[in-house]
């Protein structure tokens, strides 16, 4: 069976919460691996003003087949109204590295 990844992005507004989300991920088997960032600043547009704010990023490492869990989860953890979830397809990858993202996500 021909496995699908993703690569999917979103913020949170603290470290706290970061660590938070990053665990049930993992811990639910959702995500195989979530990379958190230091601070970064986001400058973006949320009701007719600019904002700007410190936030800490995520990269999660998931099978596309367990996408619709994921931003489930994340929809339920997260303190944003409407919060970043963006999915990137893997398009190439470690054949060994794609094989533990498999092995780690599996229900």
């Amino acid at each position: 069976m021909q496995h699908q990844y993703l690569v999917v992005s979103t913020t949170c507004p603290d470290e706290a919460q970061a660590n938070a989300l990053a665990h049930a991920l993992v811990k639910s088997r959702i995500a195989a691996c979530v990379h958190i960032s230091a601070p970064i600043r986001s400058i973006y547009s949320w009701e007719g003003k600019t904002c700007e704010e410190q936030e800490i990023s995520l990269q999660i490492k998931c099978l596309q087949s367990r996408y619709e869990e994921l931003e489930r989860l994340v929809q339920k953890l997260h303190p944003y109204q409407v919060p970043e979830i963006i999915a990137v397809p893997v398009t190439h990858g470690l054949p060994a590295y794609l094989d533990w993202i498999k092995d780690n996500t599996q229900p």
